[in-house]
């Protein structure tokens, strides 16, 4: 009720009132979340607006403990987290907790808080079956199943033991978005739609911009692609993921707990960052030791990444293609076909199918013994210009600690003052073993040693009451210092107002900075003939200063084309014309991201405790915003040359880069949730939350857009004993379109809504449950964003057995 910032709490009864089919799935309900879904065991969270598939500006921990994928810089959605028989409750932070957290929380984090062996143990067991998939044009009906176990034991009043696991089988939602992203490419020629040589669809890859070229054909410029493979074809949907925890705790005495746990994770699914990837034989690990005493918190974790035998879709198909038939060769006999067709006498639409099919012909064929062969060489290559596979080893040591000034050591300065002190400190190093593709060791000499990057950081913080303990001011100061960069200070003042013990006002403003994640500071991936480098200095060095926006390089050569389809005018005549439309580089190399946020909030209960109120409001500011720009650098520094070589996409190096916004970037927002206990057990609960981007200019020229609906909404109600032993609970989701913008599409997310629905039944003896749920119980399919999966109804029924359970 009193803390300074939103933190949204919810806890056992929550996830048993809820319609979802896990506690993390019903976190899309709590209020000011928006949940994306690139996969059924891949679902990102996100809180106050920039989302994107691989959320590194919001943190997931377990117990304090962060859960990342260390080279991906975010967690794979609840893959390294707890299972519904252990959880206890989840803490959400919505908005930014850099101040005392750091950790790149500069939109927020969620906690994930576990029970405890010694209050809750026994043995528990739960099975899962559901179905989707249904009235699905691209999959018949499929079969989920998800088995949990709970082992908790307290061996003596000093120590206790606690285990977990779970296995869970299902089939994925499939991504087959056919809108074409390049639909323009040819409309000079009024070929469009079906007819468009350069088609190139949303979730069909081996056709995008570096598998395309622009072909002469009897005096006019066609822009024609290579065929590609949709993703259906050349991703494995089977849901595969196992995951378990050991956890030792030993008390020392009454305030004090010696504690170890270990998480494991093992995964096939699918997974989603710039292009969609095929995880297989993923794992991930934790090993964390934790001390916690009445006024000291001191822990230790190392995450650890092996990413097995996964790889990139789109390189599987773009290479796929490029094993039956080079691009040189492909292009002309496509060319070639054209030529004789057209002087044939065929119409040009007629020409072009023809010119296809001949190109094609002798292509590999999904299911084929050849296609197969193919499919299982590109696995294993580690280079993505010629083969798909994904090779990531990373480590992530993190040690941390807080500790209360006031409760022992400066006890005396408390009671004098009245002011309490709180102190941390944390430390953080990624340790990345270079693969030679995806990661290598930029410093000179070093090139086979590991990739070290790292941080450190501390704060600390005075809070004080004024007037009889109804006002509370806090204030904080963090220091961060990373390998790269300059000391960042970041400072906190928040108050807090209760003007009874059920009526409380808040205020607060902070700033936080964010690091470049491993992936933004040191990628060097090649991928169809794009290199993604790193925006540190070290890993781009010359590249800014030489290169040319691709926005502006498109711009140019689709003016090019026009002008010799239309106006009758020469290449090179049309190069000169157009030159002036190519724009160099202004970016540079990356700083840290800094966001400042002033936010205010109320908390009231009203009606004798039977109505809760909750309302925020927020204003960001953000400075160096971290995105991604596309650049070429032509393979001549003559000036009367350089347009020439933009034209021609061999006689440029392109690449992305990650770079920071030269724009100062603008959000504001709020939400409102209400709950209101009436009846005996009902419980009615609402909440709205209003995101916007207040400025950004429209020419910044960088991929990672806002990417957040303005409107989302939730309404629910629930009784856990609707009658004699049976619960039920209903669930209203409605969120408003918006735009998405990503390197893969850009374009409008439809509005959508559903219903989630349950009914549950609770045996005494045995201590046993049944629930009977639904998500999405209409079944109307809906996209969560662009370039992802069409998402429709889950429908469930979970059997939960506690034995022995206390």
């Amino acid at each position: 009720m009193q803390s300074p910032v939103s933190i949204e709490k919810v806890g056992i009864q929550y996830f048993k009132n809820s319609a979802a089919p896990s506690f993390f799935d019903a976190l899309e309900n709590v209020k000011g979340v928006q949940m994306i879904v690139p996969g059924m065991g891949f679902k990102v969270i996100n809180t106050r607006g920039f989302a994107n598939t691989t959320n590194v500006r919001f943190a997931q921990l377990v117990d304090g403990m962060d859960i990342q994928a260390p080279h991906i810089g975010g967690p794979i959605a609840n893959a390294l987290g707890p299972g519904d028989l252990d959880i206890e409750s989840a803490e959400i932070i919505t908005g930014t907790a850099a101040a005392l957290y750091g950790m790149n929380t500069i939109n927020g984090l969620a906690n994930f808080i576990t029970l405890s062996p010694f209050t809750s143990q026994g043995i528990s067991v739960q099975q899962k079956v559901g179905i989707n998939h249904l009235s699905d044009a691209n999959s018949a009906a499929k079969i989920f199943s998800e088995t949990s176990i709970r082992i908790a034991r307290v061996l003596s009043p000093k120590f206790a033991f606690k285990m977990n696991g779970t296995f869970t089988r299902g089939y994925d939602w499939i991504a087959d978005d056919h809108t074409d992203l390049n639909a323009a490419a040819n409309a000079t020629l009024s070929l469009t739609g079906a007819n468009n040589p350069a088609m190139d669809p949303v979730n069909g890859y081996g056709n995008e911009s570096s598998n395309r070229r622009t072909l002469s054909l009897q005096g006019k410029n066609y822009v024609v692609a290579r065929s590609g493979y949709y993703e259906k074809q050349v991703a494995d949907y089977a849901l595969q993921n196992g995951k378990g925890d050991v956890g030792l705790f030993y008390k020392i005495n009454n305030e004090a707990e010696l504690s170890y746990s270990y998480r494991f994770a093992v995964m096939d699914n699918i997974y989603q960052r710039s292009n969609r990837f095929r995880l297989e034989n993923y794992t991930l690990q934790q090993h964390g030791v934790k001390l916690k005493t009445k006024s000291v918190t001191v822990q230790a974790y190392w995450n650890r990444e092996n990413t097995g035998n996964s790889y990139n879709l789109r390189s599987m198909a773009e290479n796929t293609d490029k094993a039956f038939k080079s691009d040189d060769n492909w292009f002309s006999d496509y060319t070639s076909r054209f030529n004789s067709s057209v002087a044939g006498g065929a119409a040009i639409v007629n020409a072009l199918q023809s010119a296809r099919s001949f190109a094609d012909s002798g292509r590999l064929q999904p299911g084929t013994a050849k296609y197969e062969a193919v499919f299982n060489k590109l696995k294993n290559i580690n280079n993505w210009d010629s083969g798909a596979a994904l090779k990531v080893r990373a480590n992530l040591i993190n040690i941390d600690g807080q500790i209360n000034l006031t409760e022992d050591l400066l006890a005396g300065f408390n009671r004098t003052t009245g002011v309490e002190l709180l102190a941390g400190f944390d430390y953080r190093t990624y340790v990345v073993i270079p693969d030679g593709n995806y990661f290598i060791n930029p410093v000179g000499g070093k090139k086979n040693d590991n990739l070290v990057y790292g941080k450190t950081g501390g704060f600390i913080s005075a809070t004080k009451e004024f007037f009889k303990k109804k006002l509370k001011a806090g204030a904080s100061l963090r220091a961060d210092k990373n390998d790269y960069f300059s000391t960042t200070w970041n400072p906190r003042f928040t108050l807090v107002y209760s003007s009874a013990s059920k009526n409380n006002f808040r205020l607060a403003y902070q700033s936080g900075s964010r690091f470049p994640g491993l992936f933004e500071g040191f990628s060097n991936v090649n991928s169809g003939g794009v290199k993604r480098v790193g925006g540190l200095k070290v890993m781009s060095d010359g590249v800014f200063e030489h290169s040319y926006l691709k926005a502006s390089i498109d711009a140019f050569q689709a003016a090019v084309t026009k002008d010799v389809n239309t106006t009758g005018i020469s290449k090179n005549e049309a190069i000169k014309k157009n030159a002036s439309l190519l724009v160099k580089n202004s970016y540079t190399y990356l700083k840290p991201e800094n966001i400042k946020s002033v936010e205010m909030g109320y908390r009231g209960v009203f009606l004798q405790s039977k109505l809760f109120l909750d309302i925020d409001f927020y204003y960001n500011i953000y400075h160096f915003f971290i995105a991604q720009v596309e650049a070429s650098v032509p393979k001549t520094q003559l000036p009367d040359s350089i347009s020439f070589y933009l034209n021609d996409k061999k006689l440029q190096d392109r690449y992305r880069l990650w770079t920071n916004s030269k724009t100062t970037v603008y959000n504001y927002g709020g939400s409102a949730g209400v709950k209101y206990n009436f009846g005996k057990y009902f419980l009615i609960g609402a909440n709205i939350s209003y995101a916007s981007l207040d400025k950004k200019t429209s020419n910044d020229g960088l991929e990672d857009g806002f990417n957040t609906p303005k409107w989302m909404t939730n309404i629910s109600v629930s009784n856990p004993h609707l009658y004699k032993n049976f619960g039920a609970g209903i669930t209203y989701r409605w969120q408003r379109s918006y735009h998405w913008q990503s390197f893969l599409v850009n374009g409008l997310v439809p509005a959508y809504h559903t219903v989630d629905m349950q009914v549950n039944y609770a045996f005494t003896k045995p201590q046993l449950g049944l629930k009977l749920g639904t998500s999405n119980l209409f079944n109307h399919y809906y996209y969560s964003f662009l370039g992802g999966p069409h998402v429709g109804g889950f429908y469930y029924l979970t059997l939960t057995c506690n034995v022995d359970r206390k």
